[in-house]
């Protein structure tokens, strides 16, 4: 197409250009008849200056969600990852952590029998909650019986005078649910319920939040310090 002579084609198509609805071939065939044609650019330039001062105008508008998702599926962009899916980062590396950490449930066990109970008890789940090095830090203990669980620092634990630790449970679908907060010195006795033992608890974690704790009710807004997994002993 020739439209070195058709002014009033080169005025609308120089038009649709500044404004952006010239799209696809037809914007990429303007843009090329623009290099060897110093008119069109004046054109196009001319169209710039009536159109931009207008923007000042209009009312910023936030494009929906929807329009980013579907811009990073069209790019095949990875979602972004929410603080407490932190599975979903390096899954080999979750799950080694946790077999590793499995390895110490029996030395947990009998350091359990040397602390004793002060009245009886029959622990039916024990957990054990590793840092990032398979580092066993605390031990958690269920009593299905009484509802209870108990919390228990076995190594060394030091937390900020303005942060907590908060413990979830993390199930394979939806939001994580909180089990409560810790003191500062981290042991603790919660209720032991379905919220914390049902069949679809993936995990056990614990993160970093706020005094008070997460101001998120959907989940932690800190980082994930130590996670485990619940085993139900017969």
């Amino acid at each position: 197409m020739n439209i070195r002579h058709n002014e009033a084609l080169r005025e609308r198509l120089a038009a649709e250009y500044v404004l952006g609805s010239l799209r696809g071939g037809a914007r990429r065939r303007l843009e090329s008849w623009m290099h060897d044609d110093a008119a069109l650019r004046r054109s196009v330039a001319e169209w710039q200056d009536r159109l931009t001062p207008m923007t000042e105008f209009t009312a910023p508008a936030a494009p929906r969600p929807q329009v980013w998702e579907a811009i990073e599926d069209r790019l095949q962009l990875p979602h972004p990852i929410k603080p407490w899916q932190f599975w979903h980062r390096d899954r080999a590396a979750v799950w080694r952590n946790l077999s590793l950490a499995s390895g110490t449930l029996a030395t947990v066990l009998a350091i359990l029998l040397l602390i004793g109970q002060p009245e009886p008890v029959r622990i039916d789940h024990i957990a054990t909650l590793s840092d990032d090095k398979a580092q066993t830090v605390l031990l958690l203990t269920g009593d299905s019986r009484r509802r209870t669980m108990e919390v228990r620092v076995v190594s060394q634990l030091s937390i900020a005078s303005d942060k907590t630790l908060q413990l979830w449970a993390v199930p394979r679908q939806g939001a994580p649910r909180s089990l409560g907060i810790l003191p500062d010195n981290g042991s603790a006795r919660l209720e032991l319920n379905e919220r914390a033992t049902g069949s679809d608890v993936a995990l056990l974690a614990i993160s970093l939040e706020p005094k008070g704790g997460s101001p998120d009710p959907n989940g932690p807004t800190g980082p994930i310090l130590y996670k485990g997994q619940w085993l139900r002993l017969l």
